[in-house]
């Protein structure tokens, strides 16, 4: 189901196996729904896929490891190697990137562990990762594995990809997720459409894409923006310069950060704008706070979540958009606004100058340069 702008947001809840439901919210708390504890896959000769079950519980306590490292079960899923990929053609002289599991080990796909049965490379953003992976699969990775991660991926892509002209069928996996999404790859990527050497996927799961349809918000158009700056003044800017988007946006953000990110798309988004804070996501304690940004705000304070953190927000009305697509002042319309404003409260024109260029940014979320307004308000004395 979509939910326009103008919907009763607030009142859904929605655990995953039962239907959405509307329950009654107060003003100042966000919806939260969370997923019931994963049945343990039982032993097989193919992978078992765990069935979700759900708790009527609307909201359970934050007792997830903080540690992202921690999946969501320890029990292997057995597989003996030839019977999971018999069947699955796996393609040669080419690269793949195949998306790996974000928590739950059941979402392996039978494509995967054929690739990583038979790749003759892989690549691996974290070679430890890839093997304990490959250990909770049951699957033998038969090929050479080589680390390929941001610092040395531009330096590996050339002999690689040297072996997929030879021939070879490299497999290419980031830690979680799928590769070149904030994760390595996209530097290989390119070398190999430079070099006209062929490139396809293995799709599979996708925290962005799992967010944005845990949310409740328009999906027929949304941008991804990746991680929020770590800095405030490009944190600010950022936020500022999407005020106008219309699109539902998608953030990842780390859980130490997450006080100050929130408090910028406060100050970027004002309070009422809809949002989903979503976390561990396909994991045990996946939780996804639905409300207002005053209200997901105020849980993060009152219950700091813990866990990887996905942000989606929903895109500016029509309305909210036409009332800021004012025309961009001049550096003169700036200094006169500024003078109006000294006159009037009876302060120094430096200070109505920082006042006046504040509440006007630009529309890359930037702010009129101060000296150059001060020098305009000189020439109207």
């Amino acid at each position: 189901m979509e939910y326009a702008h103008g919907d009763d947001y607030e009142g859904l809840v929605s655990d995953r196996g039962e239907s959405s439901r509307r329950v009654e919210a107060s003003a100042d708390k966000p919806v939260l729904s969370n997923q019931g504890t994963l049945a343990a896959p039982a032993a097989s000769a193919a992978p078992v896929i765990p069935a979700d079950s759900t708790t009527s519980a609307a909201f359970a306590p934050d007792s997830a490891p903080a540690s992202a490292d921690v999946q969501d079960d320890a029990t292997p899923i057995q597989s003996r190697d030839g019977e999971v990929a018999a069947g699955i053609p796996v393609p040669h002289g080419c690269v793949v990137l195949a998306a790996t599991p974000i928590g739950n080990t059941g979402d392996a796909s039978l494509r995967l562990i054929a690739l990583l049965q038979q790749a003759d490379i892989v690549a691996a953003e974290d070679t430890r990762r890839l093997y304990d992976l490959a250990r909770r699969l049951g699957v033998h990775v038969n090929g050479r594995v080589v680390a390929n991660h941001d610092h040395n991926e531009r330096q590996k892509a050339d002999s690689l990809l040297d072996e997929v002209e030879g021939g070879a069928t490299v497999l290419l996996v980031s830690d979680a997720g799928m590769p070149t999404i904030n994760d390595p790859g996209l530097a290989i990527v390119r070398r190999a459409i430079e070099r006209g050497l062929p490139v396809t996927c293995a799709p599979g799961p996708s925290a962005v894409l799992d967010a944005l349809a845990l949310a409740g918000l328009p999906t027929d158009r949304f941008c991804y923006e990746g991680f929020v700056p770590r800095k405030a003044s490009d944190r600010e800017q950022r936020l500022r310069s999407l005020h106008n988007e219309m699109r539902t946006m998608v953030f990842y953000e780390a859980p130490h950060r997450i006080d100050e990110t929130m408090d910028a798309l406060l100050a970027a988004f004002g309070p009422d704008r809809q949002m989903a804070l979503c976390r561990e996501l396909t994991k045990d304690y996946e939780q996804v706070r639905r409300g207002t940004i005053r209200q997901v705000r105020q849980s993060v304070v009152d219950d700091p979540p813990r866990g990887e953190i996905v942000l989606v927000i929903a895109g500016a009305s029509t309305e909210e958009v036409n009332e800021a697509s004012a025309e961009v002042l001049t550096d003169e319309q700036l200094a006169h606004l500024a003078q109006e404003r000294s006159k009037a409260e009876g302060i120094r024109m430096k200070d109505a100058i920082a006042e006046v260029v504040k509440e006007h940014p630009l529309p890359d979320g930037s702010f009129p340069n101060r000296k150059k307004v001060y020098q305009a308000s000189l020439s109207l004395k």
